[in-house]
Parts: structure tokens; sequence; C-alpha cells
């Protein structure tokens, strides 16, 4: 897998594959959105350090912004076998609702230009 691209479909499988193997079974979807958030808030550190105004502590320096993303990523995922919702579909329909809602909106926004 090191090189080859995975859709969302495959990645959907794969974590399912790993966590009924390797991770024994699901956390409950509960404590599965509490991880989620402590996810994004790694994210959120390192952005508010790297791009925003906070200075880097020591323990910070070492922090991946890529791996934290795709334990974002890998929760969602989680979240998302867990309730049966197919991401692909989801991002499908999500993005034909933006192209129809949106499709004028950021255009005409002048805080944008």
């Amino acid at each position: 897998m090191k090189n080859q691209e995975i859709t969302i479909s495959q990645a959907q499988k794969l974590v399912d594959e790993w966590i009924n193997t390797v991770g024994v079974r699901y956390f409950n979807e509960l404590t599965n959105t509490a991880i989620l958030m402590e996810e994004v808030g790694e994210v959120a550190r390192i952005m508010a350090r790297k791009y925003g105004e906070q200075s880097f502590k020591d323990s910070d320096k070492d922090k991946d912004l890529a791996d934290e993303m795709a334990d974002v990523l890998w929760v969602l995922i989680c979240l998302a076998n867990q309730t049966g919702v197919d991401l692909t579909q989801a991002l499908k329909k999500n993005m034909e609702k933006k192209n129809v809602r949106d499709k004028d909106r950021h255009r005409q926004n002048n805080k944008l230009k």
C-alpha cells in the first residue's frame, strides 16, 4: 500500500479489517467521538504553532501534521463504519449539495476578493 492510491471505500474496508483483527473490536461510538475531538485538537495545536502565533513547546516540535490528520481520518472512518455511513456516497451527496447551494455564494462574497 506504500505508493498505491486508496479510495474512501477501500479505506473503510481496511480500517474495518484492522479493527476486527489487530484492534479486537471498535470502541463504542461515544468513546470514538471523544477520541475524534482529541485528535482534531492535536491538529489544531500544530496549526496554531506552525501557521498561527503560538510558539512551539519542546514537546510539540516532533509532531507530524500529516500523521495527526491521518489519525483524524482514521477515527472518522471508524465512526462511519460503526454507524453504517458510506463515506463515498456521503461525500458525493455533500458535493452535490454544495454545488447547488453555494454555486454563486463564494464568488459573490466581497470578503474573498
